[in-house]
């Protein structure tokens, strides 16, 4: 701004004589320019300069705060999710932990399932060597009996051809034939002629031979059982068949009378 200074000092001025002609004194004035289009002109700038700094700081205010509100919601946005997956993961957390509570309590079963089978199977292993046990002395005994009476069947198959001719001497003697009753440890000896009054009327009885001693299991007609164990302690300690035969028709005789 140019500073004012007067061309002339004030000590100086005089008032003009008055005079119609002469001139006023405002004209006598010097002009003076104060700078005030210059000053206007730096106004302004400042102005536009001070609104441009206003509107960027604004702007900038304004950036700052939308950035502020998108980093907030960026956050929130994270912290909602982080909390979603910590949901996620103490859902999972839960399910693993029943999961395995359930494959526990299965695994117990199934070791107490494998404990029970077990002591079945131990039970059964044993059952079977008890029987296995069984079946090796019953068919132990099974063949000693098998050998017995293969003993006795060649002995009787030995007495046999030897008391052929003596069987048929009694057959003949005692009017006595021999039948099948039906088995093979078994024969029938029917006797006829008991009775005078009816030669054809039969008594007969069965004789087991499955053993060394001789057995009667029937007779017809019936006989006191007594009387039969008699014969047979007999026929059992002496083996005189014949004897037997004798005796047996002897009975059938007293039998019928």
């Amino acid at each position: 701004m140019a500073s004012f200074e007067p061309s002339l000092s004030t000590s100086g001025m005089r008032p003009p004589l008055a005079s119609a002609e002469a001139p006023s004194m405002a004209d006598s004035l010097p002009s003076i320019n104060f700078g005030f289009e210059d000053l206007r002109s730096r106004m302004a700038q400042f102005t536009a300069k001070f609104d441009a700094f206003i509107e960027r700081g604004r702007k900038q205010v304004l950036e700052e705060r939308n950035q502020f509100r998108i980093n907030l919601a960026e956050l929130q946005e994270d912290q909602r999710m982080k909390q979603r997956d910590i949901e996620i993961l103490t859902l999972k957390s839960q399910s693993h932990a029943q999961t395995l509570q359930k494959e526990a309590a299965e695994a117990a079963e199934m070791h107490a399932a494998i404990s029970s089978i077990t002591m079945e199977r131990d039970a059964r292993l044993a059952k079977r060597d008890r029987l296995k046990q069984q079946i090796a002395e019953t068919q132990k005994a099974i063949n000693q009996k098998l050998e017995a009476q293969k003993a006795h069947a060649r002995y009787l198959d030995a007495q046999a051809r030897l008391n052929v001719p003596e069987l048929e001497f009694w057959q003949d003697y005692l009017c006595l034939r021999i039948e099948g009753a039906g088995r093979e440890d078994r024969l029938k000896f029917v006797y006829t002629h008991l009775l005078e009054k009816d030669w054809e009327r039969e008594a007969w009885f069965e004789l087991g031979t499955a053993s060394r001693d001789y057995e009667i299991f029937h007779t017809k007609p019936k006989l006191d059982r007594a009387a039969i164990d008699r014969e047979l302690e007999i026929v059992n300690e002496d083996r005189d068949f014949g004897a037997l035969l004798k005796r047996m028709r002897k009975l059938f005789v007293e039998a019928m009378k």
